[in-house]
Parts: C-alpha cells; structure tokens; sequence
C-alpha cells in the first residue's frame, strides 16, 4: 500500500493531511489514545488530541467514553465514505437549485491544464450533448472515456469515433486509423470543441471553446479526414477483389 497516495485520496473527503495519517492509523492499529498515536504517527500530543476531535466531528472517529485513558476508534472507511458522499450528494442538489444561472458564452478560447481536468471537461461535454458527437483520439484515451460514451450510445446519439482501435460498440460510425497519441479532438452538437494534449500529465493543456469558427474548422477537418480514410478503404477493397 502506497500510504502517501491513500493519504492524499483521503484528503479529497475533508480530512487535512495530519487528519489522514492519524484516521489511517487508527485504521491499522484499531482503538489508540491520543497517547498511542502520537507515538505511532509522530505527531505531537497536542496536535493529535485536535486532529481526533476534528476526526470525530467529521464522521471518521468514534469516541471509547467508557474508562481512562479515552480510546479513539476509525469509522471503517466504506461507512466514511458513503456518508461523505450522501453529504456531498445534499450539497449538490441545494447548489444546484440554489446557484444563480450561468451566463453561457461561447466566445473566446480557454485553456484547460492537467490530464484529470481535461478528462472532467470531456466527460461533462459527452454527458451534455444532445444530438452528436465527433471524437479523434487515440484508444487509450478512447477507454478512458468509454462508460459516458456507452451512455451517450445508449441515449441514441449519434456518435463517430476516429481510432486506432475497433469501436464499433461505442460508435454508429466508425474509422480506424493511426491516431496521434496523445491528442484528442472532440466536438459536441457543432457547438463545443475540445482539443490538445492528454497524455495523462499536469502539464497537458487543451483548447476549449464555443466559438463558431473554430468549430466550423474541426468539424471541415474531421470530415475531410474522413473522406480520406473512406477513400483508402475502397481502395483496398478493390485491392483484394
């Protein structure tokens, strides 16, 4: 177990770092005093009494009342994260009905760093799109965005995927070529674009926009591409006749 990785995946529940090593501690050694922990972790006395007051606060502690010294027991962490996610959850459904409207604009062009926020746009662009979608990328990124796809598939959309792989399961128009690995090109109801570098780094950035004429020139590109790729593949029919 990677415990720097697991510690920081609990922290994206509300926990502070200190809170996460102290809540994975309890969760290795079972019940401790602020006493125990302080010596398991290497966090000061003080500091650990805190973090375990805010653990129980926040649903991932429970309190031994009986006896002295007092003992602190984890929350096993299937029941912690269940119910941070009902909270989350709660809090998604009054922001949603709560949050003033969003002015949409599609002018202008945005830059969208790091591979997770890219994939989140892609994904949110796929889940949002109505009637079709065009999508150029290689298959590992293809899988990556596989189970929105499957969804739009089964929501009737009409969807074309241009891949390395055979993605016939996913698309109603399908053509196989050698992708650039590493780069996506998607575009939704002929009004959103992404496009860039996702090789799974910080680093990659990506273009999204709205803007009708950058999308006018993917949309002539893609098809274009197409034509190329139908092209050749009558060709080598012919070929093999």
């Amino acid at each position: 177990m990677d415990k720097t990785d697991v510690i920081e995946r609990l922290m994206r529940f509300h926990l502070s770092r200190q809170e996460a090593l102290i809540y994975l501690c309890l969760i290795e050694h079972g019940q401790l005093t602020g006493y125990e922990a302080s010596k398991l972790t290497g966090v000061s006395r003080s500091n650990v009494y805190g973090s375990l007051s805010t653990l129980v606060d926040k649903g991932a502690a429970m309190v031994q009342e009986a006896g002295n010294p007092t003992y602190y027991n984890a929350v096993g962490i299937e029941e912690f994260l269940d119910n941070q996610l009902r909270s989350l959850e709660k809090d998604r459904e009054y922001l949603l009905t709560h949050m003033p409207k969003m002015i949409q604009s599609t002018e202008g062009y945005l830059t969208i760093q790091g591979a997770n926020n890219i994939l989140d746009k892609a994904f949110h662009m796929i889940s949002g799109c109505e009637m079709r979608l065009y999508l150029a990328a290689s298959g590992t990124i293809v899988e990556q965005l596989k189970p929105v796809l499957k969804n739009a598939r089964k929501r009737g959309l009409k969807i074309v995927i241009i891949s390395d792989r055979d993605y016939w399961d996913l698309a109603t128009s399908y053509y196989e070529d050698e992708a650039d690995e590493g780069q996506i090109r998607l575009i939704t109801d002929s009004t959103y674009v992404l496009t860039g570098e996702l090789t799974g780094s910080s680093t990659d950035t990506c273009l999204y926009s709205g803007q009708e004429n950058l999308v006018t020139v993917m949309k002539e590109a893609l098809r274009n591409k197409i034509r190329l790729l139908e092209i050749e593949g009558m060709k080598k029919e012919r070929e093999n006749d």
